[in-house]
């Protein structure tokens, strides 16, 4: 789904009065809400999620290795969306995060604004954000890296 597509949902929204509208299919959801009379903001939820990992069975071999481990590469926290990527809630106040700086899942690490709708992004994982992957206000493509998070 592309953002044409979720343009014309929303305009059939407005054109039917429906205050709401979700779906899910095939590793996609999105929600979208509508404002309501009293003047509240709109709302669009677009979640991307993968299939789950199949489990390896009990009896499947284990491969040995005598060399050292490699060391653990960060996570990187993606984009889920095109946009434009904002490190701050507006110009004037502090950034959402600075390297260094601890998150958990719930930790929200800046905004990609889409369609005229600021999204909070979420960390969605627990650590310490090691390194900012993108200037603020610059143009972002779907899955591309945000942040890199050391694993708590």
């Amino acid at each position: 789904m592309d953002f044409k597509d979720i343009k014309s949902i929303v305009d059939l929204m407005k054109k039917n009065s429906l205050s709401e509208f979700e779906m899910e299919k095939e590793g996609f959801k999105i929600k979208l809400r509508r404002a309501s009379e009293e003047g509240k903001s709109e709302e669009v939820q677009v979640q991307h999620y993968l299939p789950p990992v199949a489990s390896v069975p009990a009896e499947a071999p284990v491969a040995v290795s005598t060399s050292a481990p490699e060391p653990a590469t960060d996570p990187e926290i993606k984009s889920p969306m095109i946009g434009t990527f904002y490190r701050k809630p507006s110009p004037e106040a502090e950034s959402y995060v600075e390297v260094g700086d601890t998150v958990t899942a719930d930790t929200v690490v800046c905004i990609v604004e889409a369609m005229k709708v600021m999204n909070e992004i979420k960390s969605e994982m627990s650590g310490v954000v090691t390194e900012i992957l993108v200037e603020d206000s610059r143009p972002v493509e779907f899955g591309q890296p945000l942040f890199r998070v050391r694993p708590a």
